[in-house]
């Protein structure tokens, strides 16, 4: 079992955000939170990587509990954020051996890895650019890299593929799908076609509160309307 979540109650200031969320996710797992945006995937995402305390209920991820561990599964979990914050006056590969002295990974492994994440988010060509002079989706290419950089074994994506074009559209999905042979992954989206590409389970998220959870994706959208009362994204 990778994540346990119980009666998982979040606020900030007057508003419930997350509302007695309980939910559980097996290993190798790929899963969508699906939902309108402020629906609460980020926020449930932020919790579970450790970055926001909650006020009620209970998170384990990966055998620890949040509410007191929450450092022991640092660097057994990869996160990539909406926003993804790169420094653009860095280059790739020096970028990634910063954030490896960050994770404090042995120099020698360091190296190994950074030159096959290269290889595998399909950046190698483009080493000799800044990474303010790289196109968005190459940009989700070295937030990616980063976020294996531990080879983690839990993935947290939060909207990978927002404003790629539909070339870097595919190649992303691709790579996550081949990703999720290894290890859990755990994506956020409001794009209906994110989650049939990419997951083999769908967590609906209407107003911090859970309305469906399901393997079956037949019927996406009608099961969307249904739950959210509003039309999903193509």
């Amino acid at each position: 079992m990778s994540i346990r979540i119980e009666h998982l109650t979040k606020t900030i200031g007057h508003q419930t955000i997350l509302n007695d969320l309980t939910l559980t996710i097996g290993s190798n797992e790929v899963v969508g939170l699906l939902g309108p945006n402020g629906a609460g995937k980020s926020s449930l995402m932020k919790v579970l990587t450790g970055l926001w305390r909650y006020d009620k209920g209970k998170v384990v991820v990966l055998g620890h509990d949040m509410s007191t561990d929450a450092r022991a599964v640092s660097s057994r979990i990869g996160y990539l954020p909406e926003n993804n914050p790169l420094y653009p006056s860095m280059y790739i590969a020096e970028y990634l051996s910063l954030m490896a002295r960050l994770y404090r990974l042995d120099r020698r492994r360091a190296k190994e890895r950074i030159e096959q994440l290269l290889d595998m988010v399909g950046l190698t060509d483009e080493l000799s650019k800044p990474i303010g002079a790289l196109s968005k989706g190459y940009k989700q290419r070295v937030g990616l890299a980063q976020a294996l950089l531990t080879d983690p074994e839990l993935l947290i994506l939060d909207e990978p593929t927002t404003g790629l074009d539909p070339n870097q559209l595919e190649d992303i999905r691709a790579l996550i799908r081949t990703l999720g042979d290894q290890r859990t992954i755990i994506l956020s989206t409001h794009i209906l076609q994110e989650v049939e590409a990419m997951c083999n389970r769908v967590v609906i998220i209407n107003k911090g509160e859970i309305s469906e959870d399901t393997t079956d994706l037949s019927s996406l959208t009608t099961l969307f309307q249904e739950r959210t009362g509003r039309a999903t994204d193509k």
